[in-house]
């Protein structure tokens, strides 16, 4: 039997049709068992715990000494000799130089003698005084005479008490031969040698004492933050050296100045320290941080996980008890090392999605991992790698820059 050479055009459009809804009935079924086989995006979630943290306040700080007094001459003379090491520790009232006091010693020796004169005058006038007032009783004087004579005893007591002034002043310049230590600490380089000629009114100073123990650290402040915590009591002060070591003693804040540096925006203030072992030198850079309050049941988020809202807001993605993703919008203040606190928008025990925000979007369904092991739900979490003794004990700390 032979077979038709072509096939009507009805039947050939049926055909084509057939294979074609096969074809997207395979599609489909393809389609269908990649959606059965994908499983949910794993994502880095962290779970909030609530703990009590204490802010602190961190700024730049310069050290300066306690008390520091410059070395001067108070009379003119040669420098016989000087009679410190220089560096070393002096006391108050040490000799540091020897100034000649040939000089002084004459002028003390001419003063006791000029006493001497106005004590023979005193005598004389006194005496001869005397006389015209007896005389004057017998008319033989006149009383012109008789005030004359009154009046130059008179006179003569008072040389004797500016002869007296003459000889203290001699000596208290003569005491100026030797010039101590106005304080106690450790002294610098001397600026003349033995031989200079100095006065009193030079403008170098001879050397400059320094006491070292205790010293101040001064420090900027936020003139907002400082203003919230100046009713407090006077905070502590914590110092990291210029090579990250922290330093062994603790500093209590003792005065803030009154008006806002205008160059800068901030307060300057002053801390004072313990130095015994002289760890910390004037000029010496430091770092100072200060607690600035106690946040109760604070809430902290990696940076990571918050994120810019188009308004201008912050926001953040919680995978929530079904495992899906929400949107919570949220408000967060200070940033705390490499995490944000929350003051706002999310409660102990949210699982913030930290890690996998680009593979997630709201509504999806996710594997939430915390520290690289699946969680089921927030009551299995321990939150952000903390211990429970943490939790119970002082206050975690946090520090915002400035």
């Amino acid at each position: 039997m032979k077979l038709p050479s072509t096939l009507p055009a009805s039947a050939v459009l049926g055909l084509m049709l057939l294979f074609l809804v096969g074809c997207q009935s395979d599609q489909q079924a393809a389609a269908n068992g990649a959606d059965v086989a994908r499983p949910p995006a794993a994502v880095d979630v962290r779970t909030l715990v609530a703990k009590d943290i204490e802010l602190k306040e961190t700024s730049s700080g310069r050290v300066a000494a306690f008390r520091e007094a410059e070395v001067r001459p108070q009379i003119s003379g040669i420098i016989q000799k000087r009679l410190f090491e220089e560096g070393s520790t002096v006391k108050k009232g040490d000799v540091l130089y020897q100034v000649d006091p040939a000089p002084y010693q004459a002028a003390l020796e001419s003063a006791k003698a000029g006493l001497a004169v106005a004590q023979a005058d005193l005598n004389s006038t006194r005496n001869k005084a005397e006389r015209y007032r007896k005389l004057a009783a017998q008319l033989v004087v006149s009383k012109q005479d008789t005030e004359d004579t009154t009046a130059a005893w008179k006179l003569a007591e008072a040389q004797i008490q500016v002869a007296k002034a003459a000889i203290q002043s001699a000596n208290i310049n003569l005491g100026y031969t030797r010039i101590t230590a106005p304080i106690s600490g450790v002294i610098s380089r001397s600026s003349v040698t033995e031989g200079a000629l100095v006065s009193a009114q030079q403008t170098t100073a001879l050397a400059t004492i320094r006491q070292l123990s205790p010293v101040y650290v001064d420090i900027k402040r936020n003139a907002l933050t400082a203003m919230k915590s100046s009713q407090q009591t006077a905070p502590e002060v914590l110092l990291t050296l210029e090579d990250g070591t922290a330093y062994p003693e603790t500093g209590v804040l003792k005065s803030s100045e009154s008006s806002v540096d205008e160059g800068t925006g901030m307060l300057n203030a002053r801390a004072l320290f313990e130095n015994k072992d002289g760890l910390l030198l004037p000029g010496m850079f430091v770092r100072a941080s200060l607690a600035t309050e106690t946040v109760r049941n604070a809430l902290l988020v990696p940076q990571q996980g918050i994120q810019r809202t188009p308004n201008g807001g912050t926001s953040a993605l919680v995978v929530n008890t079904e495992n899906k993703v929400e949107s919570r919008e949220v408000v967060v203040t200070e940033a705390i090392a490499d995490q944000w606190l929350v003051r706002s928008g999310l409660v102990a025990g949210d699982r913030v999605i930290y890690s996998g925000l680009q593979k997630v979007k709201v509504g999806d369904t996710v594997q939430p991992l915390e520290d690289g092991k699946p969680v089921d739900d927030g009551s299995k979490a321990t939150g952000s790698g903390e211990s429970d003794d943490d939790d119970a004990g002082n206050p975690a700390s946090g520090q915002k820059q400035e």
